[in-house]
C-alpha cells in the first residue's frame, strides 16, 4: 500500500513541503523504504524504522532539511474530511499498519500548535459547567489542579453535557447527555441522569482513534461544524465509525483534550516536556511552560539621540514604527501609479512570496487550514478577498474562534496605503502590517503569533 505524507512546517523559504512515498505495511519490518522529495524536484532515500516513534522521524527529517523548525507535529488524515494529531509517542508504522486496505489516508507532517496548549493554559479547555468531581473533593481546585487529577491513577474529574451522537446506520443525529468516566463515555437515557440504571455505554478509547471533523455541517450532514468521531483499530471502514457533534468549539475542545488525558495520561505531559528536559525552570507539573524570547520581553527603543532610551507611550511607539516602516520601505523598489507618479512597490508581488500569504483561498478554505494548525490565540494567515476585489483579509485565531479582518488598500497623494483601522494605522504594503502586528496588538484581539504555511497536495 503506497502512501503520500506531505510535509509542511514553518519556514520562510519558497519549497517548504515534502512528499513522502513508501511501501511498507508490517511494523515488523525493520525498515521502510521512503521516496522523499521537494517541491523543487530534490530528493533523497530514506529509511523508516519499524518501531520509530514520532518524535524520531520527524527529527530525522528535521535533520535531512536544515530550515525546518522544531515543533512540527504529525497529523494523521482518514479523508480531507476528518484528521487526528498523532502523539509524540505513537509508532508512525504502527499507525499506518491499522489503516484498512481500501482507505485512503495520509500523514501529514506539520506545525500544530494547539498540541500541548492545555498544559499551557488549562483555563480556556475545561468550562466549570462541564467538570464535577468526586464527593471526597470538597475544596474548590484550580484549573492546574484538574490537570493534575486528569493525570492521577486515583482520581479523575467527570466531563458531562449535551452532545449531538448520529445513530448507527441512519443519517439522523439524536442529542444526549453524555459523561465521560475513566471505563469510557456514556449517554443517558433518561434525561440528564447519572445513575448507573440510565447510563449506557457508547465507546472506549484502548482499541479506537479519535479524530476531529475538519469540514462543515453543510458538507458533512451534522447538525453543527464542531464534529468529531471515534474509528476503532482493525475496524471495517466507515461503517464502524461513532460519530459526534458538539454544540461550539469550546465544548468539542474540552471532550477531545479530556479524552486524551483519560487515554494517554502521564505520558502526554511526558511528551510535553521532553524538550525542555536538562534545563532550568521547568519542574514536574508546575503547568509553567518556559519563557522564550516573546512579545513580554521586547521593548521598543529610540536610538536617535546620543543615549538609547526606552519608549514607554504607546501611541510614540505606534508613530516610531510606523515611521520606520515607512523609511525602510521608500529604500526599496519604486513602480508608477495610473498617473504616471512613483510609489512604494506594495501588493504587486512582494506579499506573495511570504509563507503567511494565501492566494485565492475562500474564507472555508482559511477556516480548516487555520483548525488544522490548531485554535491557538494568534494563529493567522492573510488571503485575497473574495468578495471585495484588490483587498485583503487577515484571518485570525481568538478565543477558540476564527475572525476575519478586511485589510482596505487606500491611496493618499499618489501613494498607496493598506489599513485595518480605517486609515488611522497606514502600512506601504502587506509585510509591514503583518510586522507591526506581531508585535503590536492595535485593533485585533491579539497579536499575530503563529503563521499557517498551506499544504500544497
Amino acid at each position: 500500500m503506497a502512501f503520500t505524507v506531505p510535509f509542511a512546517y514553518v519556514s520562510a523559504t519558497a519549497a517548504n513541503v515534502l512528499s513522502i512515498s513508501g511501501l511498507c505495511k508490517s511494523v515488523k519490518t525493520l525498515k521502510c523504504p521512503m521516496f522523499i522529495c521537494s517541491l523543487r524536484n530534490a530528493s533523497k532515500d530514506s529509511r523508516v524504522q519499524g518501531r520509530r516513534q514520532l518524535s524520531h522521524v520527524v527529527d530525522g527529517l528535521q535533520f535531512m532539511n536544515a530550515s525546518l523548525e522544531k515543533g512540527v507535529s504529525g497529523r494523521h488524515s482518514r479523508h480531507p474530511r476528518q484528521g487526528r494529531a498523532i502523539e509524540d509517542h505513537e509508532l508512525v508504522m504502527e499507525v499506518q499498519s491499522n489503516w484498512g486496505m481500501q482507505e485512503e489516508n495520509k500523514f501529514y507532517f506539520r506545525k500544530y500548535y494547539a498540541k500541548y496548549e492545555f498544559f499551557k493554559n488549562p483555563v480556556s479547555f475545561f468550562p466549570d459547567h462541564m467538570l464535577s468531581f468526586p464527593n471526597e473533593t470538597n475544596a474548590a481546585i484550580s484549573h492546574s489542579g484538574i490537570l493534575q487529577m486528569f493525570l492521577s491513577s486515583s482520581t479523575y474529574p467527570e466531563i458531562h453535557g449535551y452532545l449531538h451522537a448520529k445513530e448507527q446506520g441512519k443519517k439522523s443525529w439524536k442529542k444526549l447527555f453524555f459523561l465521560l468516566r475513566r471505563s469510557g463515555l456514556y449517554f443517558s437515557t433518561k434525561g440528564t441522569s447519572k445513575e448507573p440504571r440510565h447510563l449506557q455505554f457508547f465507546c472506549e478509547f484502548s482499541n479506537s482513534d479519535m479524530y476531529m471533523s475538519l469540514t462543515g455541517k453543510k458538507i458533512s450532514g451534522a447538525p453543527t461544524n464542531y464534529g468529531f468521531c471515534f474509528k476503532p483499530n482493525k475496524s471495517g471502514g466507515t461503517r464502524d465509525l461513532k460519530q459526534l457533534c458538539a454544540d461550539d468549539e469550546q465544548s468539542r475542545t474540552c471532550w477531545m483534550t479530556a479524552i486524551r488525558l483519560l487515554k494517554y495520561g502521564m505520558q502526554l505531559y511526558q511528551n510535553y516536556m521532553q524538550p525542555y528536559q536538562g534545563r532550568s525552570g521547568c519542574s514536574p507539573l508546575n503547568i509553567t511552560p518556559m519563557r522564550s524570547i516573546s512579545e513580554n520581553s521586547l521593548v521598543a527603543m529610540d536610538f536617535s539621540g546620543h543615549r538609547s532610551r526606552i519608549i514607554e507611550n504607546p501611541m510614540e511607539v505606534l508613530s516610531v514604527a510606523v515611521e520606520e516602516g515607512l523609511a525602510w520601505r521608500r529604500r526599496g523598489c519604486l513602480r508608477l501609479n495610473s498617473h504616471g507618479s512613483p510609489i512604494a512597490m506594495s501588493n504587486m508581488a512582494i506579499h506573495r512570496s511570504q509563507s503567511w500569504f494565501h492566494h485565492k483561498i475562500s474564507r472555508d478554505e482559511a477556516q480548516r487550514l487555520i483548525l488544522q494548525h490548531g485554535l491557538v490565540d494568534g494563529v493567522f494567515l492573510v488571503r485575497d478577498s473574495q468578495s471585495n476585489p484588490k483587498t485583503f483579509v487577515l484571518s485570525l485565531s481568538h478565543g477558540l474562534k476564527i475572525k476575519h479582518f478586511q485589510i482596505v488598500p487606500l491611496e493618499d497623494d499618489g501613494k498607496l496605503f493598506y489599513t485595518l483601522d480605517d486609515g488611522q494605522t497606514r502600512f506601504t504594503d502587506l509585510i509591514q502590517l503583518v510586522e507591526f502586528y506581531q508585535l503590536n496588538k492595535g485593533v485585533l484581539p491579539c497579536k499575530l503569533k503563529h503563521y499557517c504555511a498551506r499544504i500544497a497536495l
